[in-house]
């Protein structure tokens, strides 16, 4: 049915659609319609005009009806419904989604053989979220428009934007229907948003494969890598891994092209000029080794503590990342580790206490096979050592997160106890935090840690101590997580999403 250009369209069902690539597209033609209508309205209300009432337009939904069980393959971890019933999920950015959207709905529709309803929800759009480049809405108007604002639009609502579903804590509505996805639409406005703001960078240039580091040695490192990876070489071999990537993107919208790309292929280096810039980095910067097919690696430098940890991983997630891994500084707490010595971690003490409320602290976080395949395998790789050898630098075991850096200021005999009886052989702030959010949210994680002090020993991690230090490891430790992301890409998608990070009361989405 057509719609005048200037009306939203209201709640209700659009269509049924049996191929993935028509449900994207209705998808899309629901999202553009409604937000550009919003936009319009905006445009007008700052311009002056005088609007007759509140100003609402609504997300696109997709659902199915599930009728019987079917035989569906489980091979993967996700793509098909628990059982019979309504499933569905209000949907933003089917731009930035597209890719994702069509697996999902392709492995729906294969797997249950029922039509994907799509339609207009009863979700509002807030007004903040029609504009997906982030927009300061309150900037351009008067104290008088400012303050009538609530009252011409829909604003953010955190009451309806909670982390329910994937907390395995939603209640069943009365109409039924259970979630087809771990986020709602505004869930995923919220963190698109938020991704902008602490790191500067756009969500469309996040990758699939996501590194977090803990200090900015490890930044000017992959910036090195990732600028080199850019330039023109005449070598055959470096110039076809090279050309896997596309751009380099550092935040403020500092673009670098691939100059090994034909003219054709290759992504403009459309950086601004350097005093367009803010003299300034954000609170969390991410930079961004890209492919065309969203599988590059993406940096974040989240600091220090189990806050940052959290907060970052909470907004990443919405983007279905197939990995993140954990690249940062620990102390040793074993007097026969070494400074430089790796540790790659098999099990977590969880004294972050960010996620308790969230994810109790009885639900183990376990490794992943996947994962602690590809770290170790990329250690023996870059140091050239395995098997027994590979001991002489590298332990496994627990690794213990706590929220106090000053630990060993207070008397510490009652947590050195408890790392003793918990076997944890490192101590950092951060590691848990971001294995416990990737449990949380089925995004498959890992760490790999390098010793950098051992407190216990006297051996405390003092600037020129610790200068020395990042000189000689720093570099290795950052080749060893790029090529354990590249070993991961290789394996495959199928066997890195583990059933083991699924419920049995699940979203059919990844």
């Amino acid at each position: 049915m057509p719609f005048p250009a200037d009306a939203p369209l209201p709640p209700g069902l659009r269509g049924r659609y049996t191929d993935a690539d028509a449900a994207v597209q209705e998808v899309r033609r629901v999202w553009e319609h409604q937000t550009a209508y919003l936009r319009g309205c905006f445009a007008a209300y700052t311009g002056g005009a005088d609007l007759d009432g509140p100003v609402r337009a609504h997300y696109p939904f997709v659902r199915l009806q599930v009728e019987r069980g079917a035989a569906i393959d489980t091979r993967l971890s996700y793509g098909f419904v628990e059982g019979p019933g309504l499933w569905g999920t209000t949907v933003t950015r089917p731009d930035l989604f597209d890719r994702y959207l069509r697996e999902q709905f392709s492995l729906l529709l294969r797997n249950h053989d029922v039509p994907l309803e799509v339609g207009v929800s009863d979700e509002a759009i807030p007004i903040h979220f029609a504009f997906p480049d982030g927009l300061y809405v309150e900037g351009g108007l008067s104290a008088d428009r400012l303050h009538r604002l609530p009252h011409f639009f829909d604003l953010p609502d955190l009451s309806r934007t909670d982390d329910t579903i994937v907390n395995g804590t939603w209640s069943l509505g009365p109409d039924g229907e259970r979630p087809l996805a771990l986020f709602t639409a505004p869930r995923v406005d919220f963190s698109l948003h938020r991704l902008r703001h602490y790191t500067a960078t756009a969500p469309e240039d996040f990758q699939n494969f996501v590194l977090f580091t803990n200090y900015q040695f490890y930044v000017d490192e992959f910036i090195r890598i990732g600028r080199s990876m850019m330039d023109e070489t005449a070598d055959p071999a470096l110039r076809a891994y090279r050309r896997q990537y596309d751009r380099f993107v550092e935040p403020w919208g500092v673009v670098t092209g691939n100059r090994n790309l034909d003219a054709a292929t290759a992504s403009p280096a459309d950086a601004p000029p350097a005093d367009a810039l803010p003299h300034r980095l954000p609170q969390m910067p991410a930079y961004h080794l890209t492919r065309p097919d969203g599988n590059g690696i993406s940096l974040v430098n989240i600091g220090v503590g189990p806050s940052n940890a959290k907060t970052i991983t909470d907004h990443i997630a919405v983007l279905r990342p197939h990995a993140w891994i954990m690249l940062g500084h620990c102390a040793g707490l074993r007097h026969t580790q070494r400074l430089g010595d790796y540790v790659l971690a098999h099990g977590y003490v969880r004294d972050d206490h960010v996620l308790d409320a969230d994810l109790p602290i009885w639900v183990p976080v376990p490794a992943l096979a996947e994962v602690q395949r590809a770290l170790e395998t990329a250690v023996e790789r870059v140091t050239g050592l395995s098997g027994y050898a590979l001991k002489s630098i590298m332990r496994t075991g627990t690794v213990a997160t706590i929220d106090n850096r000053n630990w060993e200021l207070r008397d510490h005999r009652e947590p050195v106890e408890r790392f003793n009886q918990s076997r944890a052989i490192a101590l950092d702030m951060e590691s848990a935090t971001i294995a416990a959010n990737g449990f949380r949210f089925r995004v498959p994680y890992g760490t790999l840690l390098c010793v950098s002090d051992k407190p216990l020993h006297g051996e405390l991690k003092l600037p020129g101590m610790a200068d020395h230090f990042y000189r000689e490891r720093v570099d290795q430790h950052l080749q060893i997580g790029l090529l354990a992301m590249e070993l991961l890409r290789e394996n495959g998608m199928e066997t890195l999403h583990s059933r083991k990070l699924r419920s049995f009361a699940e979203a059919a989405f990844q």
